[in-house]
């Protein structure tokens, strides 16, 4: 499987090795992209575009000298990200949240631009009001719910949910966030997702203030139930559920580094997943699952399930908005979010509004804060650019209650290759020439 053009950015780091198995940024008024035409130079880009800088709200950097590594790869393309606590033994105490926090940071190193990470814990029934309390002064912003079994290191899971309406009821009190592997287990393995969703429903309706995300959707019946629940209902998107479905993964050959959990799903189930997000559906924001697993990992008889995306997943995202919506002007499409009360443009209109400015440089600040870069005196921003904008920088940052990031990504259009392995894990889409890089920028 092939997409056309695509985006890719450098971590700008160096492969460390990984040992054992499973080794506030301020807000700010600009919103839109743009693309700026700059002067032809052999073999450098002929168009740059820039977009606020991305968050992910759901991803796996492990534990042990490997989380360095995967920190960086993330860190060169993100700003935030929601790390996931299914660790061995899982961040489930505030003292375990502090230690891999600190462990994260310290893993960033010099070079790295600066990265937050969003801590989570893992639910469990043994989480009573005194210890959900602590760990919100401690600043966890959410809590991850795994039914028991259900995905790597879950064994320990919740396995009936009512064991954790206590912690439910404290997380509600003290607003963290709920984030959910939506799947039941014991169903039929395409069937999981929606076997769950009637618990969904149960714990929204009997927790009327609580905000849920339903993690890494699969399936069109899961979108379905998301449009249809309350605006404090969620849910996250990945690039490779975009992508991909079952014939990509078993279809012809197996291809081991396109299993995950949820499994991909039919074309049906993706061409659903694919109207939201085109649509600017503020609901369905971006979240990876980039779940590294090694080489010896997922080439077994019993391979792990999980995608390395933090070194692709802005490239494919681009080429995927650039693709199905293409390269209409400024103002193409601007998306609505309307959660919490108020309305957000999900792009710049690029009208002025009496805000602009401009300097000696060719630079301009259009309407509502879109900065416009234009050495060569045009400028435009297509509607591709303004949808993933929105996708991942914006949507989730809102659902969250977080300031919007204050840097860019600039992206540049010039091919490269992905190599065939970061750190001993394949990552997706490896060996496939690229035809973007990106830098994050401030």
């Amino acid at each position: 499987m092939k997409l056309k053009s695509v985006v890719m950015y450098e971590s700008g780091t160096e492969a460390i090795a990984q040992s054992g198995p499973l080794a506030d940024a301020t807000a700010a008024a600009a919103t839109a992209a743009v693309v700026s035409p700059e002067p032809a130079v052999p073999g450098e880009a002929l168009e740059i575009y820039h977009l606020r800088t991305p968050d992910d709200f759901h991803v796996h950097l492990r534990q042990g000298a490997a989380v360095a590594a995967y920190t960086q790869d993330l860190a060169a393309g993100f700003a935030r990200a929601l790390v996931m606590p299914n660790t061995l033994p899982p961040v489930a105490t505030v003292e375990d949240l502090e230690r891999y926090r600190s462990q994260i940071v310290e893993g960033l190193g010099a070079n790295t631009p600066h990265f937050q990470p969003l801590m989570s814990f893992k639910l469990a029934p043994r989480h009573d009001a005194q210890a959900v309390a602590a760990l919100a002064i401690g600043g966890v912003k959410a809590g991850k719910l795994y039914p028991a079994g259900v995905t790597t290191n879950s064994e320990d899971g919740v396995r009936t949910i009512e064991s954790i309406f206590p912690a439910l009821e404290a997380m509600q009190e003290h607003d963290i966030v709920l984030c959910i592997h939506g799947e039941a287990p014991d169903a039929f393995c395409l069937d999981r997702e929606t076997a769950f969703l009637s618990k969904l429903e149960t714990i929204v309706t009997r927790f009327p203030s609580l905000r849920v995300v339903l993690e890494h959707l699969s399936t069109a019946d899961a979108v379905r139930a998301v449009r249809d629940l309350p605006p404090r209902v969620a849910a996250t998107i990945t690039v490779h559920h975009l992508l991909l479905t079952l014939d990509d993964l078993i279809g012809g050959e197996l291809r081991p580094h396109h299993f995950c959990k949820p499994v991909v799903k039919t074309p049906a189930d993706r061409a659903l997943l694919r109207e939201v997000v085109l649509n600017g559906e503020s609901k369905f924001f971006f979240g990876s699952d980039s779940a590294p697993h090694t080489r010896e990992h997922k080439e077994c008889d019993c391979g792990c399930a999980g995608l390395y995306t933090a070194p692709v997943s802005l490239p494919l995202l681009a080429s995927f908005f650039e693709e199905h919506i293409g390269t209409r002007g400024l103002g193409g499409r601007g998306a609505v979010s309307s959660y919490g009360g108020s309305e957000h443009a999900g792009g710049g209109n690029g009208n002025g509004g009496g805000n602009g400015s401009g300097n000696g440089n060719g630079e301009a600040e259009a309407g509502d804060g879109a900065t416009v870069h234009s050495t060569a005196g045009k400028a435009h921003c297509p509607a591709w650019v303004e949808a993933m904008e929105a996708f991942v920088s914006r949507y989730g940052a809102e659902f969250y209650q977080l300031p919007l990031n204050t840097g860019h990504l600039r992206l540049e259009r010039r091919p490269w290759t992905v190599p065939a392995e970061y750190h001993g894990v394949v990552p997706f889409y490896a060996g496939e020439e690229l035809q973007f890089r990106a830098l994050r920028q401030y």
